[in-house]
């Protein structure tokens, strides 16, 4: 539940049906300069350093040939199969990332200068100039109550900025947050282990076998945004409060000191759930406060990552 605020004026439109907007178009002429700055001064040497390719992929096991190298004897098959069997790689030289951004009705509050899905927008172009910078394919996947968007990965600079024009044009159709569905589709879409960076507010039900499912597939990261008015309220009188997802609003009294009391301590249970479950399951993750410089919360978790692998 999050204080209510007007929804922004937005204009419709659908890339390569459409003409794109000017405010989009000078959007992504934005944050093309401010994130690539970002990209080539601080990021793209720690994502190098933590995402450069998974070495060797297993392919097959075949019969042993004269020449092949022992170490690469597959003891259990040739146990099973009574003759000398290795198995066979090839390198591994790029990788896939895919952007699951959560853009629900929750993702459209901001009390500060930006909403926290204009945030999103701003982190996906700073993974995906980072991904291109590193030779990487690039994906994205939006979702709210149903998948809404799918740009299948690729690689190449214009393929990064249709993505980052892609959902800063995006509207939503749904209110609600389904993660399931969103990663049944990520699944049937990504074929090897990919990287998957996770978008999202995380006011989303029933998260823990997804995000199980997620991570032992592939490699995820979750990066949460928080609005200040989400942890805490100031005193102002009479104010509405929206479910953002639901639409339901109820109307409290800001100045009852007990009221913004159980309201902190019910938003810091809710972080600090959402937080436990995601180190539960081994799953890497920064919170990004709207409002406050976040590239230093990516990059620590880059360095923490690069520490285990």
């Amino acid at each position: 539940m999050s204080p209510q605020r007007p929804n922004r004026q937005q204009t419709q439109t659908t890339l390569g049906h459409a003409a794109i907007p000017w405010e989009i178009l000078a959007q992504v002429r934005r944050l093309e300069i401010v994130t690539r700055r970002m990209v080539n001064e601080v990021v793209a040497g720690r994502y190098h350093s933590v995402f450069k390719g998974r070495g060797m992929e297993f392919v097959e096991v075949r019969e042993y040939a004269p020449g092949d190298d022992i170490r690469a004897i597959d003891w259990n098959v040739t146990a099973r199969t009574g003759s000398p069997h290795v198995k066979t790689f090839i390198e591994e030289r790029e990788l896939t990332v895919l952007l699951m951004v959560d853009l629900s009705g929750s993702m459209q509050f901001g009390s500060a200068d930006r909403l926290k899905s204009e945030i999103a927008a701003e982190l996906c172009a700073l993974l995906a100039f980072s991904a291109i910078k590193n030779n990487d394919r690039i994906g994205l996947l939006v979702f709210t109550d149903q998948v809404e968007l799918l740009i299948p990965p690729r690689k190449g600079g214009d393929h990064g900025l249709r993505i980052i024009r892609e959902i800063l044009a995006f509207q939503a159709r749904g209110k609600g947050s389904n993660l399931e569905a969103a990663t049944a589709k990520a699944i049937k879409l990504l074929k090897r282990k990919s990287v998957i960076f996770l978008i999202s507010d995380f006011w989303v039900p029933n998260v823990r076998r997804s995000l199980q499912l997620l991570n032992r597939k592939h490699d995820l990261i979750a990066l949460i945004l928080r609005d200040p008015r989400e942890r805490e309220i100031l005193p102002c009188g009479i104010a509405p409060l929206q479910d953002a997802e639901k639409e339901t609003v109820i109307w409290v009294d800001t100045m009852d000191r007990e009221f913004r009391r159980r309201y902190e301590e019910s938003a810091r249970q809710a972080d600090a759930a959402v937080e436990a479950l995601l180190r539960s399951l081994q799953v890497d993750h920064a919170v990004i406060e709207c409002g406050k410089p976040y590239v230093d919360r990516i990059v620590k978790v880059f360095e923490q990552r690069a520490l285990r692998y």
